[in-house]
């Protein structure tokens, strides 16, 4: 069997001992497997390009987010993540059965899962934007309304919403509820987050897809267009770097220079990143339907 260009192993599980059975008669592989569900059971899980400890991270996973399991050996786990189809390994212990399918999302930047209803309760587990739970029901607690989760935690009701809901349907808004987050490199969540984790989780939470990385998403989000047609929503991409445009001028993004998700001019922008990147390589205007 030839190939003319390899797969991108970031988006198709194969190995010469292992494959996704979706790619049977695509790669060369000793075995083919369809691989079993499982889902996020730690508040973010790392995933890896190599299951070694201290490897650096291509992304991160939600609490909730569902998976397909290819391999479980020596601890780790190699996966396939359902959402946009990242393929990495991450820790097996961050996994967990899929009980019930998810019936919520969280919608606020960072909430917690308490172990009853009461926000009093020590060591909550926190949790990001985005991340999902199962609700079975609901109680109050001195005039504050929870969730009764699945797993019997709960969760603050106003920090939820049905999967596929928002109150900020503008995915510029949502993204803008991140500023001063930190910066984390393969960050995808409201503890830490880098460029294209910021566009994706925000576009995702406004009901919109976008692939992971800068580079696919300047390869495939939206349409090109000019600079000069900027507007808000528009996104600025540089080799391994992307922006979006809060309004005609400011560009919103998570950056190393301050290390956080921050508002720029984006003239002062393009200067200041010049001497690493030169000029920006594309302009591009999501699909907002």
């Amino acid at each position: 069997m030839t190939m003319d260009k390899p797969l991108d192993r970031r988006l198709n599980a194969y190995r010469p001992d292992l494959a996704d059975a979706d790619l049977e008669g695509k790669v060369e592989a000793a075995r083919f497997v369809t691989g079993t569900p499982a889902k996020i059971a730690v508040s973010v899980a790392a995933l890896q390009p190599r299951p070694e400890r201290g490897c650096g991270i291509d992304t991160e996973l939600l609490f909730g987010e569902e998976v397909v399991v290819f391999e479980r050996a020596t601890g780790w786990a190699w996966v396939k993540a359902k959402l946009d189809g990242y393929v990495g390994y991450l820790p097996e212990e961050a996994l967990a059965a899929i009980e019930a399918p998810a019936t919520h999302w969280i919608t606020a930047p960072r909430s917690f899962l308490y172990t009853g209803p009461d926000l009093r309760i020590a060591h909550p587990l926190a949790v990001s934007m985005g991340s999902r739970v199962t609700v079975i029901g609901e109680t109050e607690t001195r005039g504050t309304r929870y969730f009764t989760l699945s797993d019997g935690r709960s969760v603050i009701a106003r920090h939820c919403a049905s999967i596929g809901q928002t109150d900020a349907p503008d995915y510029v808004a949502i993204a803008a509820r991140f500023l001063e987050t930190p910066y984390l490199w393969g960050g995808r969540s409201g503890f830490g987050i880098d460029c294209s984790g910021l566009v994706q989780l925000a576009m995702q939470m406004a009901g919109m897809t976008a692939p992971r990385d800068s580079d696919m998403q300047a390869s495939d989000l939206g349409t090109p267009i000019a600079r000069e047609e900027l507007r808000r929503g528009d996104l600025v991409f540089w080799k391994g770097h992307v922006g979006i445009m809060e309004d005609e001028t400011t560009l919103l993004h998570a950056n190393g220079h301050t290390m956080s998700v921050a508002r720029e001019n984006l003239n002062a922008a393009i200067d200041r990143i010049g001497w690493l990147y030169q000029q920006p390589t594309g302009f591009r205007r999501p699909d907002m339907t």
